[in-house]
């Protein structure tokens, strides 16, 4: 009898275990999560449900190192970016997985150990994909010769050219050998890198950082949370801009975010800009850089004027500023 009722308890318990992984590391559950968090307007942490399928949203991204001085006072060329998204997504890597690259240094008369190396990385990695210009022109075919290899990109390059049609990374990947799946991961990070280092600001570099990125007891639920986002102070009415180009995702309203627009620069880029007083522009529209596309306030879930800005790569929300390393905080800022 005893036997029977322990191995009850333990059916039941690995049932409830079932039941709380599929909640959260399904599909099905991320789609029950977004609903709840709608309908009670709510925040939540379910990746997106593309995430499940394109094998690149949610992963980690790295964060790059601090750029040279020669760059904290500006945006860097897209040939700078390129290379030091490259760079980092390279030494976030294994040895093992590195060695497609690695050939390719030595291919090129470029010392391979440079690639990893923090301070001949960046220029090193230039030169590399310098080098492979001629024969990849696209920066996304470009990206997957470093991680996969000369011959397996062309072979990619070959077979997406054939079909006709828009160049992407992810109908490069899809081209890829058998075997090489996993270095379209690496150059979908560095991508996303080189994207988000190109990024502008919302509003006037000299707003204050109100409250950072990270862990911070939240200043009405008093209780201690992840802060997604950045909070700039400025006043009701001030004009937001788009960071980059891209195409407004959602423009909407709940009783958190408030009046929020979430625009897809591509990549695996999205921002979003939340508590305003009036969106400009409506989801589906194609914005470009610097374009006005709302009015800063205080809707939502806030205690004063000020936008939470949110960064989001691979559908996991980083620092803004670990890749603004011209800006600095505020000294004195307080939490809205």
């Amino acid at each position: 009898m005893f036997a029977r009722r322990a191995r009850g308890l333990l059916d039941f318990t690995f049932a409830l275990l079932c039941v709380w992984c599929a909640y959260h590391h399904t599909p099905a559950g991320a789609l029950l999560r977004r609903t709840g968090a709608w309908a009670f307007h709510t925040r939540t942490t379910a990746r997106p449900l593309l995430a499940y399928y394109d094998g690149v949203s949610g992963t980690s991204v790295p964060m790059p190192d601090a750029l040279p001085a020669s760059m904290l006072t500006r945006v860097p060329t897209s040939a700078e970016a390129l290379a030091w998204g490259t760079h980092s997504a390279l030494k976030a890597l294994d040895p093992k997985a590195r060695e497609p690259a690695l050939a390719l240094a030595r291919e090129e008369g470029i010392a391979p150990e440079t690639l990893v190396d923090p301070v001949r990385g960046p220029a090193a990695t230039r030169r590399l994909l310098d080098a492979l210009a001629g024969d990849f022109p696209s920066e996304e075919a470009r990206v997957t010769a470093v991680f996969a290899g000369r011959v397996p990109a062309r072979f990619a390059l070959q077979r997406v050219d054939a079909e006709g049609g828009a160049l992407s990374l992810e109908r490069l990947a899809k081209q890829l050998p058998p075997g090489f799946e996993g270095s379209s991961v690496g150059a979908a990070q560095a991508l996303a890198l080189s994207t988000a280092l190109m990024l502008g600001w919302p509003v006037a570099e000299s707003a204050p950082v109100t409250s950072p990125f990270g862990y911070r007891v939240h200043p009405t639920l008093r209780t201690r949370r992840m802060h997604t986002g950045v909070d700039l102070a400025v006043r009701s009415g001030t004009t937001v801009t788009a960071v980059a180009a891209g195409v407004v995702r959602r423009a909407s309203e709940d009783s958190v975010n408030g009046r929020v627009l979430v625009l897809d620069h591509g990549r695996g880029v999205t921002t979003a800009y939340c508590h305003n007083s009036e969106l400009l522009v409506k989801a589906g529209t194609r914005v470009e850089k610097g374009q006005a596309i709302a009015l800063s306030g205080s809707t939502g879930r806030s205690t004063g004027p000020h936008l939470h800005y949110q960064l989001e790569l691979a559908a996991r929300p980083v620092d803004p500023f670990g890749f603004r390393t011209a800006l600095r905080m505020a000294d004195g800022a307080t939490e809205l």
